[in-house]
């Protein structure tokens, strides 16, 4: 990808929108200053709406909490979770902005081997500006990177890849491991540092983490939906990972890229795995039922649209995981609201239309 000459936190100023969940004051930000100032926050506050969130000045923010999600959406609220990071995602309702990168409160910033500290951000926007490569993996995996280029028998018709929906980056630290795991290794941390960022192939599904995650909205926003999870639910901790096979399921039939790898940034605390463990049990049980059914979904032609893909996904969702659990009925409810809510709230926008879907 060609270099730019602007500073690199000045990339996509005015079209990248910062979307934080918390509950609490936003100290971590000091951290990012460098890296985060120039661009809009949009900040997601979860639980008792009448506690006051101090956010460090110099910063351009708005603040949204649930009195205010309720006033804006109405009856369509229900579809925004409470008391759960899934109410990240009314962040992505009501940016106006091309791009959004969305961080965790406890997500400060990394360094590289070289001791350099991290440009998540900068990162995560050469991996958007730069297209992908779902249909043949390129065994020295970004051929777009400096030094770097597509490997012989790559085929020549492939070489200009495909728009690149979502970025999705790592962490160093702490590891985003479920509670089993939480429990058996207990003192795990990730200290390997791998120097890459790699296409998905089509067909596969992955394991999306929400807390360090930037996607082109305009592309794939419709389907960045992180379910109905928290309180009243009987689920939680799988929002990330929902969003993350809908909206692959998604890309796959668009034709468009998702991309994993760099860049990194540093988690710093483990949740709790026994209060883990209470909101991941079903989950748990139901992801050998989810993982296959994601994988045999099937978009037919006439989904043009991301709203489109989104709306017969939750038919095939009501269909055949309702048989799993009621939840998943009401969570297909819960996909329709939302996207109606996402038209309502974007009328100006105009759905990007691929015809007949991908054309690989």
């Amino acid at each position: 990808m060609a270099e730019t000459s602007a500073s690199p936190t000045l990339l996509l100023k005015d079209e990248l929108d910062i979307v934080i969940p918390t509950i609490r004051n936003l100290d971590f930000l000091e951290m990012w200053r460098p890296f985060f100032q120039p661009y809009h926050l949009i900040i997601v506050q979860d639980g008792d709406p009448s506690k006051i969130i101090k956010v460090p000045g110099g910063f351009d923010y708005e603040i949204y909490n649930r009195n205010d999600i309720n006033r804006i959406l109405g009856p369509k609220a229900s579809c925004i979770s409470f008391k759960d990071s899934a109410c990240r995602c009314f962040g992505y309702l009501v940016s106006k902005k091309k791009y959004i990168f969305t961080i965790d409160d406890d997500c400060f910033v990394a360094k590289d081997p070289s001791g350099k500290e991290i440009n998540a951000l900068q990162q995560h926007i050469k991996n958007l500006l730069a297209p992908s490569t779902p249909f043949v993996f390129n065994t020295l995996y970004d051929p777009y990177r400096e030094g770097t280029d597509f490997v012989r028998g790559y085929p020549f018709s492939l070489r200009e890849g495909v728009p690149t929906a979502v970025s999705h980056g790592l962490w160093l630290n702490i590891p985003d491991y479920d509670a089993p795991t939480q429990l058996v290794k207990p003192l795990e941390k990730n200290t390997r540092f791998v120097d890459a960022v790699m296409t998905i192939p089509k067909g596969t599904l992955f394991p999306m983490c929400g807390m360090n995650l930037a996607f082109n909205r305009e592309l794939i926003g419709p389907a960045m939906y992180f379910g109905l999870m928290g309180d009243g639910q009987p689920i939680g901790r799988y929002d990330d990972m929902w969003a993350g096979w809908c909206t692959k399921v998604v890309c796959d039939h668009m034709g468009w890229g998702v991309k994993t790898g760099l860049p990194y940034i540093w988690h710093s605390k483990a949740s709790n795995p026994f209060v883990n463990l209470k909101k991941e049990y079903k989950g748990i049980y139901w992801q050998e039922e989810l993982i296959p059914f994601f994988q045999s979904a099937i978009l037919p032609k006439d989904c043009t649209t991301v709203q489109k893909c989104y709306i017969e996904l939750s038919k095939q969702v009501r269909a055949k995981l309702g048989k799993v659990d009621e939840y998943f009925i009401k969570l297909a409810d819960a996909m329709v609201t939302w996207v109606e809510a996402w038209d309502e709230l974007n009328q100006t926008g105009k759905s990007i239309e691929v015809p007949n879907g991908s054309a690989k």
